[in-house]
């Protein structure tokens, strides 16, 4: 996919099932939940933290990435989920990419964060099945879109490392590649 961060927004939100509705929603029950946000953000690094081959990736950077991570948590609970927040995603699973966090990282730690969240809504509205089940199908949506398109950066970085390797195999210029991709893109 390319990075017409339209397209990616609506392919993203199919999948995940991030409607109009669960945006709302979402912002709607952001008061009560983002003062909790940064509790949460301590826990999961702390987890993090616990985890050998995670904490070497977060060596004398945890408290920049707690206010990081914060800022984002909220971002969840405010909207809006369009091609901008794609476009931040997608950047932020680029910066994944270039400093070599394996993928399976970024849906371990997805994991891990909507476990806190599904008790944090859970506790809050808990007294309301139906309601609590809306909410956590929104939070369960906006995270799944989240992932989505972060890995979409590894899937673009994966292509690009195949297509040096291939230039590199066959002796081919990256020009008359372009030029060869080009004329039969047109046919």
């Amino acid at each position: 996919m390319s990075n017409d961060f339209d397209k990616l927004t609506r392919y993203a939100k199919s999948f995940s099932g991030l409607t109009p509705e669960r945006e709302a929603l979402l912002v709607e029950v952001g008061t009560q939940i983002k003062p909790k946000l940064a509790g949460i953000t301590e826990d999961f690094y702390q987890q993090l933290l616990s985890i050998p081959e995670a904490s070497a990736f977060l060596e004398g950077r945890v408290e920049s990435l707690k206010k990081t991570h914060t800022r984002w948590m909220e971002g969840l609970f405010t909207g809006p989920f369009d091609k901008n927040y794609t476009e931040q995603m997608y950047k932020v699973g680029d910066v994944h990419v270039k400093v070599r966090l394996p993928v399976e990282f970024m849906a371990g730690a997805m994991t891990l964060i909507n476990n806190r969240l599904i008790a944090l809504i859970v506790e809050t509205y808990g007294d309301d099945n139906r309601h609590c089940a809306e909410i956590l199908a929104a939070v369960s949506a906006v995270t799944g879109m989240t992932l989505l398109v972060m890995q979409q950066s590894y899937q673009a970085a994966s292509l690009a490392e195949e297509l040096e390797k291939f230039l590199k195999i066959s002796g081919m210029s990256r020009a008359l590649f372009t030029n060869l991709a080009t004329a039969y893109k047109d046919k």
